[in-house]
Order: C-alpha cells, then structure tokens, then sequence
C-alpha cells in the first residue's frame, strides 16, 4: 500500500531583490495513513514553506508532492482548490475566522464554498463543535470568544467534512501556555478518534510531546526525522 503522502526531492527558491533564497533543499519524506507527525525548527528553517507546499498552497521550485500515489505535478490551480476543500483541513495560528460569520457559519464554510447548503451540513458541524467543547457557543462571533476558543473553532472547521489529513501551522504560537496544551491534546485526541493523519508545525517544543514522529529542519534540509513509541502525556504544572 502506498504512503498517503510523499514529499520528493522538494526544494523552493524565494527571490529577494536581487538574490535567490534557497527555502528547501531537497527534502525527502513520506506520511502513513493515520500518523501524527511535528515538524519542529527555528524561524526560518522551512517550516511553514515545507506545510504550504505539503497543503498544495504553494507549489515547490523542484521535486514533487504525491498523495494516495497520485502525483500533484500537474495538477491545475482549480485541481489542486477542490482537492483541498474535499481532502484537507487547515489550522492556523492567526484562527482566520470571518468576523461577520457565527462559530457555526464558520465552521460551515468550507462545505458551503464547495456547493452544500447549510441546512444540509448544519447537522454535522453542531456535532463536530461540541466535540470540541463549544457546543453553548454555536451562535457567538469570533469577537465574543476567548483565543483558545476561537482556535477551537478553526479546528472543528478543519475536523467537518472528514478530511485525509490534518495540516496545522504554529497552531498555539497566540496562546497562554495551558490554552497550547489544550489545543495539542484537542487535536491529537480527535485527529485520533476520527481516523486522520496530522502534520503539525511547530517552533514550541511542547508540540513534539503529543506525537509519534518528530522531523526536525534546519537551513531547508531535513536534520532528523525521529519516531517514538506514542504521544506522551506531559506532566501538569
């Protein structure tokens, strides 16, 4: 059975004024069916390049993002947009949550923009919010929701639809320490239950304590790709 995602050979290059900057450097990896992978480095190391290319968000200088065995290479940009709204789901650190939607219209939106109606998906959007402990806050707008609750809604907004992958992208770098722990275990606990693989980045160390796999850059290359038993859970303070 193939991988259900591989990254080969990947490498992009930035070009800043009159110099190229070299991002990614020939980055090799694959992710199975059902993992829970951090990717960990400092500012600058290719982290987030590395998630936007793995997400179909941007496309590499070189190499190439296969997925179920199927080549991206040639994927047009309508292609590669319909595969991410019915395969993918995204967490960000900054929430990107619409002001004017409720937690629950916000959730929806991916399923809306591709074609179903609300009424339609109501049902498993409520589900999934509860699921994520915002059951009572269906109706609130991100302004009257706390940081950690409004991450809870940019999760469950990737959790509808039933995604392959989970993709998230410094996903407490705007929380208190407790409300970061919270959220890797939110994520990790679901990711788990429902079946998904997660790829989380990461700058915090912390992130690595709720995986199984820890791949480490450093200047655009791979430093070390590290699997362990299990998550751990971290001790309380």
């Amino acid at each position: 059975m193939s991988a259900l995602l591989e990254a080969v050979r990947l490498t992009k290059v930035y070009r800043r004024g009159s110099r190229d900057v070299l991002a990614l450097d020939g980055v090799s990896f694959s992710v199975e069916r059902g993992e829970h992978i951090t990717i960990m480095g400092a500012s600058g190391s290719g982290k987030s390049t590395l998630l936007n290319i793995l997400g179909l968000l941007d496309r590499p200088s070189g190499g190439d993002v296969s997925l179920d065995g199927s080549s991206t290479a040639e994927y047009t940009d309508a292609q590669l947009s319909a595969f991410r709204r019915r395969h993918l789901g995204f967490v960000f650190q900054f929430f990107n949550l619409m002001p004017a939607l409720s937690a629950l219209e916000n959730v929806a939106l991916p399923m809306l923009l591709d074609g179903r109606s609300l009424a339609v998906v109501r049902g498993e959007c409520v589900e999934v919010l509860r699921a994520v402990g915002l059951g009572e806050r269906l109706e609130h707008y991100p302004h009257e929701l706390s940081g950690g609750e409004m991450q809870r809604v940019a999760i469950a907004r990737a959790l509808v639809g039933r995604p392959t992958l989970i993709l998230a992208d410094e996903p407490t770098g705007n929380l208190d320490s407790r409300n970061a722990a919270a959220i890797h275990e939110l994520m990790s606990r679901e990711a788990r239950a429902r079946g998904l693989t997660l790829i989380v980045v990461s700058h915090d160390s912390a992130a690595a304590n709720w995986s199984e796999r820890v791949i480490t850059l450093r200047d655009g290359r791979i430093e070390t790709d590290e699997r362990r038993a299990g998550p751990a859970t971290p001790q309380a303070t």
